[in-house]
């Protein structure tokens, strides 16, 4: 592989909920194994609940374990709501997390 990192985005959509949460874990986990550069598109995620939110962290902290850098993209106002009430804004906030495009 070249010096160029392979940057890949997964698009979560719809609901990231308890009857989701195992499922997405899952697929994120599998994801972060696979990429070098991983971000997560949440511009779709209509509802976030706790559930949803600890498979988050989750993530975040597999791919801190992994040395990997993960970037939340486009936030959803339902994810931003979330992250706000949890106070976890400044946290997926840094360098390396959480960024809009608008």
């Amino acid at each position: 592989m070249s010096e160029a990192q392979v940057h890949s985005a997964l698009c979560l959509e719809g609901e990231l909920n308890i009857y989701c949460a195992s499922e997405t874990k899952m697929r994120l986990m599998e994801f972060l194994s696979r990429a070098e550069d991983p971000s997560l598109d949440l511009s779709a995620v209509t509802e976030l609940d706790t559930a949803g939110l600890q498979v988050l962290i989750l993530a975040r902290q597999e791919a801190e374990r992994m040395r990997k850098p993960l970037r939340f993209l486009n936030p959803s106002d339902s994810v931003r709501d979330v992250f706000d009430l949890c106070n976890l804004t400044v946290r997926f906030g840094d360098a390396r997390g959480l960024e809009s495009n608008s």
